[in-house]
């Protein structure tokens, strides 16, 4: 059964090279984020989705970018389609899926950011650009986070409900150029660390009581340490000793 899933996107399904030749589009999938970060993981979970659930035919490569900014710079140069899955700050409810496309999407990941790693994709893309290479077609489907300032959190549920249909609104964005995936019929390696695989982040990051998620209280309470640790008594010591 093959996944073809069309919105009305004016798109062909060959792509017109500088001499005059088509062929099938390089395509590039790309989720950006940190999964330490909760919500600021969602494009490196939808990449890890679409990568267990659907097989991509050889001219598409799916890549958990992270946080590796102008790293990147190069697989950017070397597409023809890219879509970018991310957290964004559109200013609207938490957990709303929003598709931006064209010429709009630069100004998405860098007006109103999330974390540092947009300043840095929203660079990649001006290299790409200076260089003559960004790619014809670009897409970013972004979902609005619920919460950022939980440390080794996972997605929150509004967020992580918006995974199956941004897929779907990269399948059929695809679907445009005539690049179709199918469904898996089994299991598939992680495409990155099995440590970070969703369910095992979540089955074994340490309890809240164990592992400060949201900041140290002594520090962002307001009201400064509350008495010397035992390494600053340490330290104390050794300075003492040294004069």
């Amino acid at each position: 059964m093959r996944v073809a899933l069309h919105v009305g996107i004016e798109a062909s399904s060959q792509v017109a090279r500088g001499d005059g030749v088509t062929s099938e589009p390089n395509v590039l999938i790309l989720g950006i984020g940190n999964l330490l970060w909760a919500d600021e993981g969602f494009g490196v979970r939808a990449v890890e989705a679409m990568h267990r659930l659907y097989r991509l035919p050889d001219c598409v490569r799916l890549v958990d970018g992270g946080t590796q900014g102008i790293y990147l710079v190069q697989l950017v140069r070397d597409a023809d389609v890219l879509i970018v899955f991310d957290a964004v700050d559109y200013g609207l409810p938490p957990g709303t899926l929003k598709r931006v496309e064209g010429d709009e999407v630069p100004q998405f990941l860098g007006v109103r950011k999330v974390s540092l790693h947009q300043t840095g994709f929203q660079e990649v893309l001006a290299m790409a650009e200076m260089l003559g290479d960004r790619p014809r077609h670009l897409l970013l489907i972004g979902v609005q986070p619920v919460e950022l300032e939980d440390y080794g959190g996972s997605l929150r549920p509004e967020v992580k409900a918006q995974i199956a249909p941004a897929l779907h609104l990269a399948l059929a964005y695809l679907a445009g150029f005539g690049v179709h995936a199918e469904p898996r019929q089994g299991p598939v390696a992680p495409i990155g660390s099995p440590e970070t695989a969703m369910d095992r982040y979540e089955a074994q990051r340490p309890a809240a009581q164990d592992a400060f998620r949201a900041g140290d209280d002594r520090v962002l309470g307001g009201g400064g340490w509350r008495g010397p640790t035992d390494f600053d008594a340490e330290m104390a010591q050794l300075v003492a000793r040294s004069h």
